[in-house]
């Protein structure tokens, strides 16, 4: 049964996310969705761990790869502050991060995964060690870039978190938590945005169900891996420079068999790139803020120049480790749908079924967390057919045979009101004529 609000042009979505929620046995999801300012969607139901204890409105779950996007916004707010600059070197700000060849990658290189230092597994001798934030800075001082900087693209499924947060905390000389809390956290009134948990939010957590977390995480993750690669390969989509080894050496650290995903030192560990204890609530209204331009509720964030840089792509190619092509924008990758126009939106899901996104064009945003199932590295089913379902619900808005005049969708459109259906549909599909795009695009 779920619980919570749902607009009537997006009943189908409800409907969807019931269907994804597990019966008769452990499990639960939240999902809350934004258009054009309006909370349309705020759903929840099942139950967030195995003692059958209800998911709440306020339940935190443990969102993995989701945090990449939290992380990224929290770095574009500094940039747009004149910190730092996208094509600084890196070694700018963190001195130490210079040897081994790393001198001269750049914050760019960085966010659209072009550093080449995604290979985990060779800088560490047990994934426990991912939890002492020293470390694992130190450790990535010493690597060494396992391809040219700049030249692919690798997804830093892990190390992105500690490329990032440490980062942020050279450029404020503050925590990374300390950043999250009064950048974003305090100025947008969210009560479930939280990497590096602290302890007295545990009454709140999700528990990872279905083997995601616990003592046999790491083979679970390895023949889901293996599995979904080679299937790739078999399937012919004859992709170049795809590496079993290092998909496996970016995702799965040695002693990953034996961490517990659940044990609340996880949870309270700041991990930047996977730990992110979310609810669905604070996700979407943090990219509803991005969907609008980098405002909301009379507050702004973000300046309009800077949502528009951080969604451009910076690379279409399959990349060393995800050998799909994820068209990386600063921080964020393309969101992936059935039967909808998905070129302006971007965000980034997790393993285990979370993500959030954006789409200014039609000015929608989305948070869903889940905590049962495992889908797979590459992706999760679940979320892409929710998506598909909402961004359908959102065009139908607007495709009334009778439409008289739509106002301007999104901060990337002139205030003016275009009339007729045709201009309408024009609108929602985001392709207006390049002048006019051109002409508007920082109004």
């Amino acid at each position: 049964m779920l619980q919570g609000y749902v607009h009537p042009d997006f009943g189908k979505v409800a409907d969807l996310l019931r269907n994804q929620i597990p019966r008769n046995k452990p499990g639960g999801a939240a999902l809350t969705v934004y258009h054009r300012g309006q909370c349309v969607v705020d759903i929840w139901g099942g139950t967030r761990n195995k003692d059958g204890d209800a998911w709440q409105s306020d339940t935190l779950a443990m969102s993995f790869s989701t945090t990449k996007g939290v992380a990224s916004t929290l770095l574009h707010i500094l940039v747009d502050q004149g910190l730092l600059d996208y094509n600084d070197p890196v070694s700018k700000h963190w001195p130490e991060f210079g040897q081994k060849g790393k001198n001269n990658i750049t914050v760019r290189q960085l966010l659209c995964h072009e550093a080449g230092l995604f290979h985990i597994r060779d800088m560490i001798d047990d994934a426990e060690q991912m939890l002492d934030w020293g470390f694992m800075v130190g450790a990535i001082e010493r690597a060494r870039p396992v391809h040219t900087p700049g030249q692919h693209n690798g997804y830093h499924a892990l190390t992105y978190g500690w490329l990032i947060g440490e980062l942020i905390h050279r450029v404020t000389n503050q925590s990374f938590e300390h950043v999250l809390t009064e950048k974003l956290s305090k100025p947008l009134g969210l009560d479930g945005l939280f990497v590096g948990m602290p302890s007295e939010q545990n009454k709140r957590r999700a528990h990872l169900i279905n083997s995601i977390g616990g003592e046999r995480t790491g083979k679970q993750v390895e023949r889901i891996l293996q599995r979904n690669a080679l299937k790739a390969v078999t399937q012919g989509l004859k992709l170049v420079n795809v590496d079993l080894d290092q998909t496996i050496s970016a995702l799965i650290p040695r002693g990953m068999l034996y961490l517990d995903l659940n044990h609340p030192d996880i949870a309270n560990a700041c991990i930047p790139a996977m730990n992110g204890m979310f609810t669905s609530r604070s996700l979407a209204k943090l990219y509803a803020m991005l969907a609008n331009g980098g405002e909301i509720d009379g507050t702004r964030i973000l300046s309009r120049a800077a949502v528009q840089n951080m969604m451009q792509i910076q690379n279409r190619d399959p990349g060393k480790v995800i050998p799909l092509p994820m068209h990386w924008r600063l921080g964020y990758h393309r969101v992936f749908a059935l039967g909808s126009n998905t070129r302006h939106c971007f965000g980034h899901f997790g393993f285990g079924g979370s993500g959030a996104w954006a789409d200014p064009i039609r000015d929608i945003s989305v948070g869903l967390t889940l905590n049962s199932g495992v889908g797979s590295p590459f992706g999760d089913t679940r979320i892409v057919n929710i998506s598909s379902a909402i961004l359908k619900c959102a065009d139908q808005r607007y495709r009334v045979a009778d439409v008289k005049e739509v106002k301007g969708i999104g901060p990337f459109f002139p205030k003016e009101k275009l009339s007729g259906y045709h201009a309408a549909r024009k609108m929602v599909n985001g392709v207006l004529p390049r002048r006019q795009r051109n002409e508007f695009a920082l109004q």
